[in-house]
């Protein structure tokens, strides 16, 4: 992985990709002793683990893109030998993880079953399609709904995840139960990206109405057709390639606010190797919100000890955020029950009403903080940001 990086970063590219789809024959020896290599720098396995994207065709001109589904069985077929190298990488990518014991964070795959609903609720099945494509989600409906108006939350989850392992760790549902609101959980299938990321790097995802923003926003605007949306309280949250999927969905006439966990500024990378610098170092060149504009309501969190993607990063969706306009910052500090400091930053209007606020986690690592360790990616111990951001 280590040997992958250094190709990205010398500018040899198809290099880099033909080792990463196997082509290019991987030996211990050449990971060990590069001078890339370094079990305590996650961030750059972990990237590539994120990264699933082609370069154009022939050679030519033009953005990266992600493989397109019909193609990869029949590369299976006809390439044995590369899928079988393919998947080695992939097993080689969970030796060089994080570092943690965080459970699934640097595995494969993972099925979640889901938990028992209560009496009334439902956990429904359901596909959105447009020119973009087709995403499958599942809606969570409290068993108080009976078509009276009720918040709407939609979370996109992390790589290798599902929505029912990110409704199992987030524990998004059960605060749906208690509270009263609908909550839905896009999945991002693996034709789209191997490891299941939201494409966030990717150009063609990155604006409104075109591709995997279209998809989301889709899915938004089918559940306010179906079910009785409360007006003003429709959300968009994310971890990780999730939380900077969220981070693009910046729709002030369909979202009021924004989760971000773990991720990165919307723009923060434009391809493969400005996505390996922006979860390394942060992204460059990011745009801040138009002057005049009030900020998009955001909350951010981060943990210090992240080694997936840099903290620095939460610093930027917060600055990118705000932009211009002037916000009165107030900082506290405090611990959770499971013994997690926290510093915990708002930034508050003329009026008072605040429009930012970012929770570091000192720490903590790649994580949802205070989620259940029934999903993936989660860290039990600290301040529970499901229930912050309800």
């Amino acid at each position: 992985m280590a040997e992958a990086t250094r190709l990205t970063r010398s500018g040899r590219l198809e290099e880099a990709m033909a080792l990463l789809r196997g082509s290019i024959p991987i030996r211990a020896a050449n990971v060990a002793n590069s001078p890339a290599f370094n079990v305590e720098q996650g961030p750059i396995a972990a990237g590539a683990k994120i990264i699933d994207m082609v370069p154009p065709p022939d050679g030519r001109e033009g953005s990266w893109t992600a493989p397109r589904a019909e193609e990869q069985p029949r590369e299976a077929a006809t390439n044995p030998a590369r899928s079988k190298g393919l998947r080695d990488l992939m097993d080689r990518l969970g030796q060089f993880g994080p570092g943690t014991n965080l459970p699934g964070l640097a595995g494969g795959l993972r099925s979640v079953a889901p938990a028992p609903l209560p009496d009334g609720a439902r956990f429904e099945e359901r596909t959105y399609t447009n020119q973009a494509g087709s995403r499958g989600y599942k809606l969570y409906v409290p068993s108080s709904y009976n078509s009276q108006p009720l918040p709407l939350i939609i979370m996109l989850h992390g790589c290798t995840q599902s929505p029912d392992d990110f409704a199992a760790g987030t524990r998004m549902n059960e605060l749906a139960e208690e509270y009263g609101f609908l909550v839905a959980y896009p999945g991002q299938p693996s034709s789209a990206n191997s490891s299941r990321c939201w494409n966030w790097f990717s150009p063609g995802d990155q604006l409104r109405d075109r591709g995997e923003p279209s998809l989301i926003a889709g899915i938004t605007q089918q559940i306010m057709r179906d079910f009785s949306v409360e007006t003003g309280s429709v959300f968009v949250v994310g971890l990780s390639a999730g939380g900077a999927a969220a981070a693009i969905m910046v729709y002030p006439d369909l979202y009021a606010a924004t989760g971000i966990h773990s991720g990165l500024a919307c723009g923060a990378a434009k391809d493969v190797p400005s996505a390996f610098a922006a979860m390394r170092q942060g992204g460059s060149g990011l745009t801040a919100s138009r002057p005049g504009q009030r900020p998009p309501r955001s909350i951010v969190f981060h943990g210090d000890r992240d080694k997936t993607v840099n903290p620095v990063n939460a610093d930027q969706v917060i600055a990118q955020s705000k932009g211009e306009t002037e916000l009165r910052t107030v900082v506290s500090r405090g611990q959770s029950v499971g013994g997690i400091s926290y510093t915990r930053s708002t930034h508050a209007d003329e009026c008072g009403r605040i429009m930012l606020e970012q929770w570091i986690l000192h720490g903590s690592g790649h994580a949802w903080s205070g989620g259940s360790a029934a999903g993936s990616y989660t860290d039990p111990k600290g301040p529970d940001a499901s229930c912050e951001m309800v």
